[in-house]
């Protein structure tokens, strides 16, 4: 497994989205969400987009007010999680036009159904943008 965990946080460190891929208790979650937003919003722009913490290896890239965090194995080629959160910001873009942390939070169950028709179990199953938006426009024009 590649992927262990999805987070989507704002500027102040409040966590928009996250999806896991290994089972964590509610504390370790927060606990872990909390010491690696700290870690990632205390870096500056000049320094890599890497981070170790723990067993993980933290990817993450800032857009706009939102940064995308990504925690993978250590084994795991940074560049291509680097292109992977890139996607993902390009897909939600094409469906929100320019995405933004309020699409976020008043279509929580859109952001996860992307991610879910991205990511299964911790791997990258589909890259493609039609076809990741596709089922996503197809519930919304049955309603």
């Amino acid at each position: 497994m590649g992927i262990r965990f999805i987070l989507m946080v704002n500027k102040q460190g409040q966590t928009r989205l996250a999806q896991y891929y290994e089972y964590l208790t509610l504390e370790e979650r927060r606990a872990l969400e909390g010491e690696i937003v700290r870690k990632c919003l205390a870096r500056n722009e000049q320094q890599c987009s890497f981070v170790e913490h723990r067993n993980y290896k933290i990817v993450y890239r800032r857009y706009a007010s939102l940064f995308f965090l990504v925690g993978v194995d250590n084994d795991e080629n940074e560049l291509a999680i680097l292109e992977f959160i890139h996607l993902l910001v390009e897909t939600m873009d094409r469906h929100f036009g320019n995405v933004c942390e309020l699409d976020i939070m008043f279509h929580l169950e859109k952001a996860h159904f992307m991610l879910e028709e991205m990511v299964m179990n911790g791997c990258i199953v589909e890259t493609s943008k039609t076809n990741i938006l596709q089922p996503i426009q197809l519930m919304e024009k049955s309603s």
